[in-house]
């Protein structure tokens, strides 16, 4: 009977190891989960408030060189249209660079995400 109970009893404490591992495994991704929820609201906080602002400034900005580049050419339809004409080059611009504005996101979230 003693090699049964030494077998029942050391199975017994590898099971109690287990479990003490299980849980502390589940404390870790749970804290993990936590640390990368908060990293990514975060991130996403500061993104909105600073993209928001950027957008403000970048309307001022165009309706200041709107009225000035009229006041130039004496045509605010004109300036319009310049400005207009910009944007719509601008946006062709990011379009064709889409793909590498893509991984160079991926890359950088992966890096804060899998650390």
């Amino acid at each position: 009977m003693g090699i049964i109970d030494s077998l029942n009893e050391t199975s017994n404490k590898a099971i109690d190891v287990g479990e003490v591992y299980y849980k502390k495994t589940q404390e870790y991704y749970r804290l993990k989960v936590f640390q990368q929820l908060t990293m990514t609201t975060g991130m996403l906080l500061k993104m909105a408030v600073i993209g928001g602002l950027g957008f403000l400034a970048l309307i001022f900005l165009t309706v200041a060189g709107i009225i000035y580049l009229g006041n130039i050419l004496e045509s605010m339809v004109a300036a319009c249209l310049i400005a207009g004409a910009l944007f719509i080059v601008l946006l062709i611009i990011a379009y064709i660079f889409r793909r590498k504005i893509d991984n160079m996101l991926v890359k950088k979230l992966s890096v804060k995400f899998f650390s």
